[in-house]
């Protein structure tokens, strides 16, 4: 794994040496944009909107629209605005991670600690597990602050990203009518929910789509004609909801 950030995390007057991972991978099949005609690749190329022509990477810079006029931005400009935050995860505060409403959950990213950096990483890492609370920080990441947690897992540091509130949109916007619940019809609910519920086991999901695109695909390089399953949709001969709970329960027993 190649690192996407290397500084320190800023424990009370400690600092550790860390390195920042991507902790995910997409699963998607990666599928190439070709021509209809003669499946070459469709290229984007950077262009000038008033010459037309192609511009290479040495040559783009990052501007500010500030009053109709473009104020250019480089490197130094973006570490002047905070250069302790581009090099140093301050943790400014530790909180009960069932606090944080999962809404907030963003990208998680491993930390691993550099040379000098293993004995306050692993204390800081026991530390967290011990108290099971969570450090709350931020520090610059490609020209962003970005907001997160310091957590324990699977015996090592996990930074979660995290939202600010001001990136969750207003849900008062919707119209979500408010009704009457029925206890009865509540009861039958919470049965349903109890007869469904198991312990969470993710390693029990997986990524079938992909998998079946990828039969799809093998099938076709062969030669082989494709049709798609039919689409069965299990229409219920009743609008009463009661008696659609009754016959999910019921459906549910018999597949038992």
């Amino acid at each position: 794994m190649k690192a996407i950030w290397t500084g320190a995390i800023g424990f009370g007057l400690v600092n550790i040496p860390v390195k920042l991972y991507a902790a995910t991978e997409e699963s998607n099949l990666n599928l190439d944009m070709l021509d209809k005609k003669d499946h070459s690749h469709i290229r984007y190329k950077r262009v000038n909107e008033k010459t037309g022509k192609e511009v290479p990477w040495a040559n783009i810079v990052k501007g500010y629209d500030y009053d109709g006029k473009y104020i250019v931005l480089d490197e130094k400009d973006f570490e002047k605005a905070s250069p302790e935050k581009s090099k140093i995860l301050s943790i400014d505060a530790f909180v009960k991670e069932e606090e944080i409403d999962s809404v907030y959950f963003e990208t998680p990213y491993f930390l691993e600690p550099q040379k000098n950096g293993e004995a306050p990483y692993n204390l800081l890492a026991e530390a967290l597990k011990k108290t099971k609370m969570a450090g709350i920080g931020t520090f610059v990441m490609r020209n962003k602050e970005v907001l997160g947690i310091l957590r324990y897992y699977e015996k090592m540091i996990l930074f979660q990203r995290i939202r600010y509130a001001e990136e969750i949109r207003d849900p008062g916007e919707l119209s979500i009518p408010k009704k009457t619940v029925k206890p009865a019809e509540l009861k039958m609910a919470v049965s349903l929910i109890e007869q469904l519920a198991d312990k969470f086991d993710v390693s029990a999901y997986k990524d079938t789509y992909s998998e079946k695109l990828m039969k799809v695909i093998e099938a076709k390089a062969k030669g082989k004609k494709v049709t798609a399953p039919k689409l069965r949709v299990a229409h219920v001969k009743t609008k009463d909801l009661m008696e659609q709970l009754k016959a999910s329960l019921a459906a549910k027993k018999k597949a038992s």
